[in-house]
């Protein structure tokens, strides 16, 4: 298949339905002598940390190439642009704001509207200031309350152009890949760390949403989660168990206390020193209304008992894999929809992250990704599937519109629609970017 398609009368072919793409600042920008250093700056220095031993330092040189990129998201035909800001690029070491910076996202801003994109912006993707993660980054509280300050000077700072905010990306990602098994930036592996992080990340999205409430009421503002569906990896009891306390520990923990005020039950089968350390008030304020709730899904999680109380996961034999290892499960997108409408009072969603990492190859300037084009068509109906079975559902977002730095993976795995020769810089857009803006553009 080189096209994507879907029924008719499917919400996704209304142009109500809000589709775009999205980056992330570290992952693209580059420009790191025109920031403060940052966590993965740091980590990238590290021994052993990123598998190709790259960084971000030049990434894909968006900080130069803005507005070729931008006109790239305009021909694709999108609604919306989802993209971060670097924390330490529009915030000086003393706190102020860097005027240089917060030029370049207006600039960005402006360019969008007049392309007619709405701004998705992520006020936090994983690049923490160098000085504040010195501090003790998201162990300690009173991080919290600088990003609190930084979001307040910067939504001020970019008045009233933003369509809509999302405080934190993926706060999974920061506190258990970052402080509980150490494979993100910082690197700390303890399970202590990763629960305070998470309160932490969680009590910051707080002080976040009060400020955006009042200094932007026309803009939407909530939190973008990563969640993966966990199944047993049999029918026995201790790994149903294994399952569940996999998915309260590892996703129920960070839906649960935004959308009820409360940790999962799991908390009380953690030792007392690693339970997080909540102080009076901040369920409350970690529970606030949210405008949306954003979702980035991959694929599904497959867990079994680990013999020891806990859960091991394990991807099934015999299926089909992205270059990421993960299984291609779309069926687990319908199923987390439908199991979070079922479990909890939602705000409506957005589907912030969906995509694949797959072995592209440039070939007489094209490159055919016919798998990816078959990963976005089964995991656009799955969202129409879930849509049929009333979870409202009301925007998709590619990951990713380019190729870029991924992470402890360096440029080894490409996600993009566009293709990047890293030497060059020139970026040639895949089949699967063709066959993207072409359905957008189907739409009635």
């Amino acid at each position: 298949m080189n096209r994507l398609t879907l029924p008719p009368s499917s919400r996704l072919r209304s142009k109500e339905f809000t589709f775009g793409v999205a980056t992330s600042s570290y992952q693209i920008e580059g420009g790191i002598d025109s920031r403060l250093p940052c966590n993965w700056d740091t980590f990238c220095e590290q021994p052993n940390t990123i598998i190709d031993n790259t960084n971000g330092a030049i990434a894909c040189d968006h900080i130069n190439r803005w507005q070729d990129d931008i006109e790239l998201i305009a021909n694709l035909g999108v609604d919306a642009y989802r993209f971060s800001i670097a924390w330490g690029r529009v915030i000086n070491l003393d706190g102020s704001l860097n005027n240089e910076g917060v030029t370049f996202y207006k600039n960005i801003l402006t360019k969008l509207r007049e392309k007619n994109l709405k701004a998705y912006i992520t006020l936090y993707h994983w690049d923490l200031p160098q000085h504040l993660e010195d501090a003790g980054g998201w162990l300690n509280r009173d991080t919290a309350y600088k990003f609190r300050d930084y979001v307040n000077l910067i939504t001020q700072a970019l008045d009233d152009d933003v369509f809509c905010y999302t405080t934190l990306n993926e706060p999974f990602c920061s506190a258990y890949l970052g402080y509980e098994i150490g494979v993100h930036a910082p690197g700390i592996k303890d399970l202590a760390s990763g629960r305070k992080a998470a309160h932490h990340l969680l009590l910051a999205h707080g002080l976040a949403m009060q400020v955006l409430r009042k200094n932007c009421p026309n803009s939407l503002s909530g939190i973008v989660l990563n969640m993966s569906p966990c199944y047993a990896g049999s029918n026995a009891q201790a790994d149903i168990d294994a399952a569940k306390r996999a998915d309260d520990l590892l996703f129920q923990w960070y839906a649960q206390p935004l959308l009820t005020g409360c940790y999962p039950d799991a908390i009380n089968s953690l030792p007392d020193n690693a339970k997080p350390p909540i102080c009076e008030g901040d369920m409350a304020l970690i529970s606030q209304p949210l405008d949306y709730l954003g979702l980035n899904y991959y694929t599904r999680a497959v867990f079994f008992a680990d013999g020891n109380g806990g859960f091991t996961e394990q991807v099934p034999e015999g299926v089909e894999l992205t270059d990421m290892g993960w299984e291609v499960y779309p069926q687990g997108l319908t199923d987390l929809l439908i199991d979070l409408n079922q479990r909890y009072t939602l705000p409506p969603l957005l589907i912030t992250e969906n995509g694949a990492a797959m072995v592209d190859e440039l070939v007489n300037g094209e490159v055919n990704d016919i798998a990816r084009i078959n990963y976005f068509q089964t995991h656009l109906q799955a969202v129409h599937n879930a849509i049929e079975q009333g979870v409202d559902v009301r925007g998709y977002f590619a990951w990713s519109l380019m190729d870029n730095f991924e992470w402890a993976l360096g440029y080894s795995k490409r996600f993009g629609i566009t293709y990047v020769d890293y030497q060059t810089q020139k970026r040639t857009l895949k089949a699967s970017g063709h066959a993207f803006a072409e359905f957008v553009s189907s739409r009635s």
